[in-house]
């Protein structure tokens, strides 16, 4: 055999294995991207966008609401974004939602991961008009630190810019003690009118926005379905969520026994 077939032999074998090793150090590059763009909680979808899990596993990529929409507020996802690729949705920051009446980003979409029927008009007995104040993309956040409303410096931009003014962020007056002579006018948030079209947060003048649009997963808690507002009757509507609770029966054991049975508190 020559040296110049063993010189290609070596060479072909030799990119061979790199090319195996680039493409295995590839995979673990896109497998860490995956796991970290499905663990992004920081995401912000078009208006009508099903639950975050539903709207991954049907969401299609075709781009046609991020085409639709007028203002550009529409981004699809791309690698370095760290939101799974393809994926419309939109930074506040940088581009708000301008809360068009008429919603033409959500009902071209062909797979329903943007669900009109979220966005149809109360009272509308056709089904066809879209409200777009009953959009759910958000929920405004204030850091009362950074906020300087709350500092006393005298600030309204984010409650000036908000579309539902009064409704989604009113103005709460405080007196001043520090100064004895002025008003505290902090911006308080309604969590059920807020539609996290992020206006307000392209708005706020500092420097690093402080007032911001979250998740309404992450931004809000949860009470439960233990605690119930008895002067709601609205609030009355959860209780049909909750389960039976099993009691430990009691009608094999003397009551006496029952009630004195405090062997079980002590720590052998």
């Amino acid at each position: 055999m020559s040296e110049n077939q063993n010189t290609t032999r070596r060479d072909a074998l030799r990119k061979m294995i790199r090319s195996t090793g680039l493409f295995a150090l590839g995979g673990l590059g896109w497998g860490a991207y995956v796991d970290k763009a499905k663990a992004s909680e920081l995401v912000l979808r078009p208006p009508g966008a099903l639950a975050e899990q539903d709207f991954l596993n049907s969401c299609i990529k075709c781009g046609i609401c991020v085409e639709s929409c007028p203002y550009d507020t529409l981004i699809v996802a791309k690698p370095e974004s760290h939101v799974p690729i393809g994926t419309p949705h939109f930074k506040p920051r940088a581009v708000p939602c301008y809360m068009c009446p008429d919603i033409p980003c959500a009902p071209p979409c062909p797979s329903g991961a943007l669900d009109i029927d979220k966005l149809k008009k109360d009272g509308d007995e056709t089904g066809d008009k879209l409200d777009i104040n009953k959009s759910q993309m958000g929920l405004a956040v204030v850091d009362h630190e950074s906020c300087i409303a709350f500092w006393g410096i005298q600030c309204d931009s984010c409650y000036r810019a908000c579309p539902l003014m009064d409704e989604a962020i009113s103005l709460k007056y405080e007196r001043n003690e520090r100064t004895g002579k002025h008003a505290f006018l902090k911006p308080v948030v309604n969590s059920k009118a807020c539609t996290g079209c992020g206006l307000c947060e392209h708005a706020c003048i500092t420097e690093k926005a402080a007032i911001r649009i979250l998740p309404r997963d992450l931004a809000m808690g949860k009470v439960g379905d233990h605690y119930i507002k008895g002067w709601d009757e609205e609030d009355e509507q959860r209780l049909q969520n909750i389960k039976d609770v099993k009691y430990q029966s009691t009608d094999e054991v003397p009551a006496e026994d029952y009630l004195n049975n405090w062997e079980d508190l002590i720590d052998e």
